[in-house]
């Protein structure tokens, strides 16, 4: 006898025995096998469950390893101004600043009305403001982009505002007002002042 014909005797011997025990005989032992192999699934991965949770609960009573840093010395006034002065960008380069910002604009697929441009100097401060109002129109995203690309690409810059409008609810341009202020000094930084 091979193989096929004592599994074909198995498989007919079976399917006599749960026709002689009837229907419902048959599911609940097919009902048993099926829980019996469940549950020996389960209790490796329950057995894994609680080493895992035990490890947890071990490493939570564990007290947290204290490493002392050294203690950072405390800002200096006079170093806190000069590193303002050095970050400040150079006057005579706010027209190529602007420029950098329309470059950005068209980099990121907006549309870049005429801006609004107005300069200031603060006197207690001794540096010069260059404000920059640029009414945009766009996708959300790209107007957000177009912000955060300018604050990286210029550092000395700071993102004052920035106002939405949409005039339909489903239209998928959005038209913004976005206003930066580029801080300038009149000379190179690090230069004396």
């Amino acid at each position: 006898m091979n193989a096929a014909t004592v599994l074909a005797s198995w498989y007919l011997r079976l399917r006599l025995a749960l026709a002689a025990l009837g229907p419902v005989a048959a599911v609940a032992i097919v009902l048993c096998v099926a829980a019996a192999l469940s549950l020996a699934w389960l209790l490796p991965a329950r057995a894994l469950q609680g080493q895992r949770q035990a490890a947890a609960l071990n490493q939570a009573m564990t007290p947290p390893l204290r490493v002392a840093l050294p203690a950072a010395a405390p800002a200096n006034a006079d170093h806190n101004l000069a590193l303002f002065y050095d970050t400040l960008g150079e006057r005579r380069y706010a027209e190529q600043q602007v420029k950098t910002l329309f470059a950005l604009a068209q980099k990121t697929g907006l549309v870049l009305s005429q801006g609004e441009y107005k300069s200031a100097y603060d006197q207690n401060g001794r540096f010069h403001t260059y404000q920059v109002n640029l009414p945009v129109k766009g996708s959300y995203g790209a107007i957000w982009q177009f912000g955060m690309q300018a604050l990286r690409a210029i550092p000395f810059a700071s993102l004052d505002e920035i106002s939405f409008r949409r005039d339909t609810i489903g239209a998928p341009a959005v038209e913004a007002r976005v206003r930066l202020t580029l801080y300038l000094a009149d000379q190179a930084p690090g230069a004396p002042r």
